[in-house]
């Protein structure tokens, strides 16, 4: 299957990464459900994409909610008809404070938006990849740098990123039986707003604070889909692309 027959979702879709993607797939020949919490926000991404707007759908969507999620996948199959790559990126992160300090809802939030919306997603792809025709598809899970090593003051954030991956193995084996690859890529430092505070001065392991480098988001968007566009047969089950100076590889 080419990519001109091929459906994704993209969940975070307004903005940064997903923002990045969702057009970078558009003008791989992708049909795109963008999934986000603001019409507005998603309209905006869909114009930027001129012509190929025309193969975008933009579906406000809560992603903690099963009852939005259920929606999203009903409204990609009414339009599109099948699904075959899911990009799990929906995520937010808490305040960068003590851990004693930190308030269970914003513990609460992280861990509901960055991994139970994952999992509610990556549910509904293996219900409509199981039941489409031919059979299966591609989920690609946004795991962060913090999958492997944290900041300062993130646990919530750090402690989902890592259960992210536990979320990435156990789809990828249980989506064997239908067909369904899984995949994670780990990003550290794209260029998007969330970043903006890196080049300015972020917290560092041994307590200075130091401005760190970032990398342009359009390469991480290509690199999701490099990996969306390999036949299902063949997975990258880890994928890190990073800002090469930025300290990660000795972090600490």
């Amino acid at each position: 299957m080419n990519s001109a027959s091929k459906v994704a979702i993209v969940t975070g879709a307004g903005s940064g990464i997903g923002k990045a993607t969702s057009l970078a797939l558009l003008r791989a020949g992708y049909c795109v459900v963008l999934a986000g919490r603001r019409q507005e926000t998603l309209d905006a991404v869909l114009e930027s994409a001129g012509e190929l707007a025309a193969n975008g759908l933009a579906q406000v969507t809560d992603v903690r909610a099963p009852e939005s999620v259920q929606a999203l996948f009903n409204a990609t199959r009414e339009r599109f008809g099948r699904l075959d790559l899911l990009f799990n990126n929906a995520g937010t992160g808490a305040p960068p404070v003590p851990l004693e300090d930190l308030s269970f809802a914003h513990w609460q939030a992280t861990v509901e938006t960055n991994l139970t919306g994952a999992f509610l997603c990556t549910q509904q792809a293996f219900k409509m990849m199981k039941s489409q025709d031919p059979m299966g598809g591609r989920i690609i899970n946004n795991g962060s740098i913090s999958a492997h090593a944290p900041r300062p003051n993130s646990a919530p954030y750090t402690s989902t990123k890592h259960a992210m991956t536990g979320l990435t193995k156990s789809t990828s084996l249980d989506g064997r039986r239908y067909n369904i690859a899984c995949g994670q890529i780990d990003i550290g430092n794209a260029a998007t707003d969330m970043a903006i505070p890196m080049q300015r001065g972020v917290p560092q392991a041994n307590g200075e604070i130091a401005a760190e480098p970032v990398m342009d988001v359009e390469h991480v968007a290509q690199a999701v889909v490099q990996m969306a566009e390999l036949p299902l047969a063949t997975n990258v089950q880890f994928m890190t692309i990073m800002a090469t100076k930025m300290p990660f590889i000795g972090r600490g």
